[in-house]
């Protein structure tokens, strides 16, 4: 398997996580994204032009994090991250789900600092950071969730907490007070083999 990656990307760490905990790592082959290369080829496996992009054994394309990380976990003998148990599946679904959402609102808050000032839309990127404040906001109060089995939706989350703390620091000061049960299940999940081995170097 080819894995498409552009460095930064919290999607492709998702994955890369998701390869580590599955036991499917070695079988991948990571191949760096040029978006500015028009020869690159990305469009060709991946006609939306984003990564992550999973070229599989048969030369078939898988797009989108979620959609890899559920092909990945069904290629693995092991415990599943997306239980088939229903409540446990609906559980880290909408835990996946969430996590994916703040995590692209985050990045969206980040290209908008980025843009020139006379260009710069402070609604806009108060109005993505709500997002990010109500998902905590829910993950925080649902907790329980973050216990027990790994599932998808953890290491969204904890892949999505990691790109934030690191890109947009300050938007996230004195954070382990507003989401206490988060922030200590980041703490510790932050630890796992998986994340150090995939953090940014």
């Amino acid at each position: 398997m080819k894995l498409r990656f552009a460095a930064g990307s919290p999607f492709v760490r998702k994955v890369t996580v998701t390869a580590i905990e599955t036991g499917l790592d070695g079988r991948i082959e990571r191949v760096p994204t040029d978006f500015a290369d028009p020869t690159d080829g990305l469009a060709r496996d991946n006609p939306l032009g984003r990564v992550p992009t999973l070229i599989t054994d048969d030369g078939k394309p898988m797009i989108e994090s979620s959609v890899i990380c559920a092909w990945l976990d069904g290629q693995h003998d092991g415990a599943k991250l997306i239980p088939k148990q229903p409540e446990a599946r609906r559980n880290a679904l909408w835990l996946e789900a969430l996590a994916d959402g703040m995590t692209e609102s985050a990045i969206a808050v980040q290209r908008e600092r980025a843009r020139p000032a006379e260009k710069y839309w402070e609604d806009w990127e108060s109005r993505n950071w709500a997002k990010v404040e109500r998902t905590l906001d829910a993950i925080d109060s649902n907790a329980a969730l973050l216990n027990g089995e790994l599932t998808i939706g953890q290491i969204a989350l904890g892949c999505g907490l990691d790109w934030i703390l690191l890109r947009l620091p300050d938007k996230l000061e004195g954070w382990e007070e507003r989401w206490p049960a988060v922030a200590a299940w980041y703490q510790a999940f932050s630890q796992r083999p998986s994340m150090q081995a995939t953090g940014p170097k």
